[in-house]
């Protein structure tokens, strides 16, 4: 069986992490993803163990897009090619003279994708940015408080990976259009923007009411006792997620303490939840809860999460890889190949252009590829 995309030429100019993870999920889907990078370095990325879990499933070829051969050798990739990725600030591939306009005058079929930090238009457009930023402007990173009170750093890249992600639909979302109209678009994804729309359960009480609430007040951010993480006996930590009556009840039934149920005192409750939960250790409360019909985890840390048994049921983590988070009946999503080596098929993508090993040869003594 072969993957959903396949057939699908992606030509991915992205670097570090929103960019080639969006690459990545076109890649797990079967695309042929092409990763272009300048010569002598690549992907700022490599040096970190971070490029291995975004950049699988490509190929990669190393060109000079500065260089007139370069250039030239792009637009004749563009032949072929149903979607250009690019990361960059606004204006630079412009600059460069293969923006959108330009590339769509070669390739009328053209999927042409931009992430960038704040969109490419606004009085942000041309500010440096990283996902800390974007979350903070959001309005994000102030709910997310530390046990000094203070607002801290997301443990996971929410702006980065969400337009990554977002990138992906709406590339998808262009390839179905085309289908049906036989052009091409550009598509615009902003990390800023990506950032905001993660935004439904704290920003739905300030639309309703008018008023935002403070930090630690939300349904789902510290606001419900039911909904916290709770410290155990062992200095561990587990969490209750027991919105509905239902699930709470059938908590507190497991534990004998129904007459909880009925308190409405939200200090008061999450007083007696602490006391309860640091009663025992976090291996005694999951012995405890196991098969009751309620919301609890432990709070697992990555080598645990890595070896639970719903992970390694679902093949989540294997072969040192994150695996792709969706499953087919028909073209399944596959990690076919692990990250590759800076250049490792400029040969072979060149040579697919009709250019001659001797021709690739000269190439690269001059710096182009």
């Amino acid at each position: 069986m072969s993957g959903a995309l396949q057939g699908l030429r992606v030509l991915d100019l992205t670097r570090l992490l929103p960019g080639p993870f969006c690459t990545q999920l076109l890649g797990d889907l079967g695309a042929d993803v092409i990763k272009i990078e300048e010569p002598g370095g690549g992907d700022p990325a490599r040096t970190s163990p971070l490029f291995a879990q975004v950049n699988r499933n490509k190929r990669s070829i190393t060109l000079d897009l500065k260089s007139g051969d370069g250039h030239a050798i792009f637009l004749r990739m563009l032949r072929t090619a149903d979607v250009v990725v690019e990361g960059f600030r606004p204006g630079v591939m412009d600059r460069l003279g293969l923006g959108y306009d330009v590339l769509a005058q070669h390739n009328a079929r053209l999927i042409y994708a931009s992430l960038s930090g704040f969109g490419q238009s606004g009085p942000y457009r041309d500010r440096p940015g990283h996902d800390l930023n974007y979350l903070a402007l959001a309005g994000a990173v102030g709910y997310n408080i530390g046990r000094d009170g203070h607002p801290v750093p997301m443990a996971v890249q929410v702006a980065d990976l969400g337009a990554g992600s977002f990138a992906a639909i709406a590339i998808l979302a262009a390839v179905v259009s085309r289908q049906q109209t036989g052009r091409g678009q550009s598509v615009d994804v902003s990390l800023f923007a990506s950032a905001a729309s993660w935004l439904p359960t704290l920003i739905a009480p300030l639309l309703a009411g008018g008023n935002a609430l403070a930090p630690g007040e939300p349904t789902l951010a510290g606001g419900l006792p039911q909904y916290d993480v709770y410290a155990t006996a062992d200095g561990r930590y587990v969490t209750l997620g027991a919105l509905e009556p239902k699930f709470f009840a059938n908590f507190l039934s497991r534990i004998d303490r129904l007459e909880l149920g009925s308190l409405r005192d939200r200090a008061a409750l999450r007083s007696e939840l602490s006391s309860l939960f640091a009663s025992r250790t976090l291996y005694e409360w999951v012995e405890c809860l196991d098969g009751v019909d309620t919301c609890f985890a432990p709070v697992n840390t990555l080598d645990e999460a890595m070896h639970d048994p719903q992970a390694e049921a679902l093949g989540l983590f294997a072969d040192g890889q994150i695996a792709p988070p969706f499953a087919f009946s028909e073209t399944p999503a596959t990690v076919r190949t692990h990250a590759p080596e800076l250049g490792a098929h400029t040969s072979e993508v060149l040579g697919e252009l009709g250019l001659t090993p001797e021709e690739v040869v000269a190439l690269r003594q001059r710096g182009v590829v």
